[in-house]
């Protein structure tokens, strides 16, 4: 059938469709959670194109350059246009000449490398960061942790419409949920995250995130660069998320569901119950 397109905004459209039961066929409208390129440009310079759900490009664009290090701080960065075309959505940022210079050093660096294909480079020292250790000290209880989880999943409104999007939420130290990010991709939702954080100027070690994806090595990467010192999953983690996690001194929780949980590393974050 020919897809019609109903009604469309940044970050879903509502189209046409044909929903089939048991009980037969019958038109209706769905919701579907927009996916688009987003081209990252730094100085005038193409970085990286991502396909995420073009909306909170801004907060998107900063916490991206902080969590993979192209930034140091939130004021290296000048100016951020979002530019939209029919091709998709360009990000025009203009950064500190300092970082720009230290980004086109790492595209050298890249240029021409085989090997393991990881980021281009050869060996896994060479693509893989170890941030230094975390120092944030808060502790939370199960219950907290658990109702963070629930709240996060009360303002996922894209997850809600379209069913096709994760979250990445801050809970601070009284077990509020602060913020929340959606996007099609979790890095993204979690890069979104990030953003909206340094733009607030809120402090990274005074809180926990919440993931509603699996935890990655890239997960728990960002998360250790931005110095959170405690990352909860709904599901699993991999063996390098661990091994980076227990190096970064960064607290892993995976399969946070029902009132259950598992801890893989940085215990001291969460208190038993008495």
């Amino acid at each position: 059938m020919a897809i019609r397109l109903v009604e469309n905004d940044s970050a879903l459209v509502r189209i046409a469709v044909e929903r089939w039961t048991a009980q037969g066929c019958m038109p209706c409208v769905d919701a579907v959670a927009e996916e688009a390129p987003v081209a990252l440009e730094y100085n005038g310079i193409s970085h990286a194109v991502m396909l995420a759900t073009p909306a909170d490009l801004e907060d998107f664009a900063l916490g991206f350059s902080l969590s993979e290090g192209i930034l140091q701080n939130p004021s290296e960065l000048y100016d951020c246009e979002i530019v939209e075309s029919c091709d998709g959505w360009r990000v025009a940022m203009t950064i500190a000449s300092e970082r720009f210079h230290g980004l086109k050093e790492r595209r050298r660096n890249l240029t021409g490398r085989t090997g393991c294909g990881l980021c281009g480079a050869e060996t896994l020292a060479q693509a893989i960061r170890r941030p230094a250790p975390t120092r944030g000290h808060v502790v939370f209880s199960s219950e907290s942790l658990h109702a963070g989880m629930r709240a996060m999943a009360a303002r996922q409104r894209l997850q809600r419409d379209t069913g096709a999007t994760h979250a990445a939420a801050w809970m601070d130290a009284d077990g509020a949920i602060r913020l929340v990010r959606e996007d099609v991709g979790r890095h993204n939702a979690l890069d979104k995250l990030i953003g909206a954080m340094a733009s607030a100027r809120m402090s990274f070690t005074d809180g926990a995130a919440l993931i509603t994806s699996r935890a990655s090595y890239e997960m728990v990467q960002k998360a250790a660069t931005m110095g959170i010192g405690l990352l909860a999953a709904i599901s699993a983690p991999t063996g390098l998320a661990v091994r980076l996690a227990e190096e970064s001194n960064v607290t892993l929780v995976g399969f946070v569901r029902e009132r259950g949980h598992v801890v893989y590393s940085g215990s001291q974050r969460l208190a038993q119950a008495a």
